[in-house]
């Protein structure tokens, strides 16, 4: 059995099934899921779990090089984008959240995403994207390797 950290099989699949730059959507009670082949679903209750503890548990299990949120979650919803930012900051502190509005953070991320986790949380604008990455002090260590500085800041180490 397994000793800690995510217990869903599914989600758990999701995650290991991630390559460089595939799109994961950690979304609200809400969040339109088109292809079925997309969907991990935890939902069990009206905000049971958050997408705060699910983005928690998730960036634990993956490397992320890119989070995006809709500008409106910045707007209307502070508390939460501050809670996303400060789980951003605990793995890599120089990453920023990015934005952009609504209506093009669904248009450009929903469809091209490989998995969409909902959740039971009912937020607004509480979606989450994670653009997966690679672990760059692994893949750059390598001799003769010369790591590109935005990879050697995030990594946290010099060239």
């Amino acid at each position: 059995m397994k000793k800690h950290g995510i217990l869903n099989k599914r989600l758990m699949e999701a995650i290991m099934d991630m390559g460089h730059t595939d799109i994961m959507v950690i979304g609200d009670a809400g969040v339109p899921v088109q292809r079925p082949e997309q969907r991990v679903d935890l939902a069990l209750t009206e905000d049971v779990p958050t997408i705060a503890e699910v983005l928690d548990l998730i960036m634990d299990e993956m490397i992320f090089e890119k989070v995006v949120v809709a500008d409106e979650q910045k707007k209307y919803n502070p508390v939460h984008f501050k809670k996303v930012e400060e789980l951003v900051k605990k793995r890599y502190e120089t990453m920023e959240v990015e934005s952009m509005p609504h209506e093009e953070f669904f248009a450009e991320y929903l469809p091209k995403a490989k998995y969409i986790v909902r959740t039971g949380n009912l937020m607004p604008w509480g979606n989450v994207v994670l653009i997966a990455g690679i672990d760059a002090k692994k893949w750059f260590e390598k001799e003769g390797a010369i790591t590109p500085d935005y990879y050697a800041q995030r990594a946290g180490y010099d060239n």
